[in-house]
């Protein structure tokens, strides 16, 4: 079955992969051992590998192909938004050679500030 990967640099990747299959949880079977620090995600079109590096969090969704897109989507637009104060990117690697989605905090800190 296509995969695609991504390699996301934190410092907390542990923090990272729990937050996300919790907050996933609500929608689709998850699971996240502390002890091992991988968790899967898996959704109708395919399921979705965490682990937890040292220095990373890796990640793989692996679906169709025509799913791969929909399946980085959902991963990655929801891990950037609870990274962005570490500005967290992802940037998907398909198997078959082709660039996937990339996905980066793009709000603007002025926007986003309380007003005064």
């Amino acid at each position: 079955m296509p995969i695609s990967t991504a390699r996301v640099a934190t410092d907390r990747p542990a923090r990272y992969a729990k937050q996300l299959a919790a907050h996933m949880s609500r929608k689709v079977e998850t699971s996240f051992s502390p002890e091992t620090g991988r968790g899967t995600l898996v959704f109708r079109a395919g399921t979705a590998t965490l682990e937890a590096r040292s220095d990373a969090l890796l990640l793989t969704v692996e679906g169709e192909r025509e799913d791969l897109p929909a399946l980085e989507d959902v991963v990655g637009r929801h891990l950037v938004r609870f990274g962005a104060r570490d500005e967290l990117v992802v940037a998907w690697h398909r198997d078959n050679g082709e660039a996937g989605l990339v996905h980066r905090n793009e709000e603007d800190p002025a926007e986003s500030a309380p007003e005064a």
